[in-house]
């Protein structure tokens, strides 16, 4: 819809419910602006609302904040809101758009819009139940392959929202989990070679946000090279976390764990995974 637009309430929020859900059904993201607080002699009404959703060449629009200025103004740095890694973020007028005095002490509540991250787990061992389970805890969507069908029982993983595949081919597997890649994350920490190369090799092609092989450096090369033998892209491979996780000195299976979804989470947020305090000792 066009800045000039300004529709009724009930038709406004009934078209910002289903911008909402769309963005969610399609795995992609929006940002959702709410104004909560405006000058006191603006005719505006605080709530009001506006959804960006990035379409690639121009934003897409749905509602307004209720002033064709403050609009576009919020859209812009709803872009730029989109390409950081918050999730929330409240901006003032005078901080995004100083050159509208009018709209100085507006305040505008950032929120992203976006479905819950998603990790694929190769290998239900016991580094990937340990896995599966902290993601499960992090709000991860968690979906677990093994082709030992006895690993991916509902009485080993009672939590519904680790989602479990029996795979009868592990490509197979492993391409229907990943889908589009969009929003997720893999990681394969199966049982071998041979295991890791099929998964790795199924994924390699598709636009994931992480992969992680796990294995010495030895092991994780020897599938790497692998790879390249057959053809693999060579910028592909060079976004391949492996070995994977955060090196923090982890032993145990729930400590390896740890590591990778440190690292999957840095990855997401934006860190650099180093420690907060290195600066008070430098």
């Amino acid at each position: 819809m066009s800045f000039s637009e300004n529709p009724g309430n009930s038709a406004q929020s009934k078209w910002i419910a289903e911008a909402v859900s769309q963005t969610l059904q399609e795995n992609s993201a929006a940002a959702l602006a709410t104004l909560i607080a405006a000058p006191a002699n603006a005719l505006i009404n605080i709530g009001s609302k506006l959804v960006v959703r990035d379409s690639g060449v121009m934003p897409s629009l749905i509602g307004s904040l209720g002033s064709e200025a403050l609009d576009r103004a919020a859209v812009a740095q709803a872009m730029r809101f989109l390409e950081s890694r918050a999730d929330l973020r409240i901006v003032q007028g005078k901080e995004f758009a100083p050159e509208l005095t009018d709209w100085s002490d507006a305040k505008i509540l950032l929120e992203r819009i976006q479905a819950e991250p998603r990790l694929v787990i190769c290998g239900a061992g016991h580094v990937g139940a340990a896995l599966a389970k902290l993601a499960d805890q992090l709000g991860y969507r968690a979906t677990l392959i093994d082709d030992r069908a006895e690993f991916v029982t509902r009485a080993n993983f009672p939590e519904q929202n680790i989602a479990l595949v029996a795979a009868g081919d592990w490509s197979e597997a492993v391409e229907a989990a990943v889908g589009d890649g969009h929003g997720v994350s893999l990681a394969i920490v199966t049982r071998g070679h041979s295991e890791d190369e099929r998964c790795l090799n199924a994924a390699i092609s598709v636009d994931v946000d992480y992969i992680g092989l796990i294995g010495s450096k030895r092991r994780t090369n020897i599938v790497l090279q692998r790879l390249r033998k057959g053809g693999a892209a060579e910028e592909r491979l060079a976004k391949v976390h492996a070995p994977v996780g955060l090196d923090i000195g982890a032993v145990t299976p729930e400590e390896v764990a740890l590591a990778i979804m440190a690292e999957i989470v840095a990855v997401r947020r934006g860190g650099n995974g180093g420690s907060l305090s290195k600066w008070r000792r430098q």
